[in-house]
């Protein structure tokens, strides 16, 4: 059976960014390395693939030069249980160099982007109250990190 990995390219980072997303999130590890040799794009020795692991999920970072950049057009989702859990990923991934966007996104200091979403916001959005979801709604289009208990009293009309 195949397997699907993840891959992400990078101008050099591959290495410092698997780190990174290891010290993050939680069951996470480095998995392989392999690295450039003499004559190479990069100076030998460093990372031309970086394997690793994110709560189970596979990754490879590569080190393939300046040639592509991140974009919003891909990005990855973490479904946060509570307000805790989208505050901490919020502030860890928009730490030193990162940039906060609308409605949960945010670009990490390498460029990737992100969106922090509380379950929470699956469960206000699925009611049967079409006035109440549509104030959550306004009130998530006005927010960059994700504030639930502001979005049960915008459900509720408060």
């Amino acid at each position: 059976m195949s397997s699907i990995t993840n891959c992400l390219w990078f101008d050099g980072q591959a290495e410092e960014a698997a780190e990174f997303y290891v010290s993050v999130f939680p069951d996470s590890s480095v998995t392989a390395v392999s690295r450039y040799g003499e004559g190479a794009p990069f100076p030998a020795g460093t990372a031309l693939t970086v394997e690793f692991q994110l709560n189970g999920t596979p990754y490879q970072g590569l080190n393939g030069g300046p040639h592509y950049t991140f974009n919003e057009a891909i990005s990855f989702s973490i479904s946060c249980a509570d307000q805790a859990e989208v505050d901490y990923y919020w502030d860890k991934l928009t730490a030193d160099g990162g940039s906060e966007g609308q409605c949960g996104w945010l670009k990490d200091k390498f460029g990737v982007s992100w969106q922090v979403v509380p379950e929470a916001l699956g469960s206000i959005m699925s009611r049967d109250d079409a006035a109440g979801v549509g104030r959550a709604m306004q009130a998530f289009m006005g927010m960059q990190k994700f504030d639930i208990a502001a979005l049960e009293a915008a459900y509720r009309g408060e």
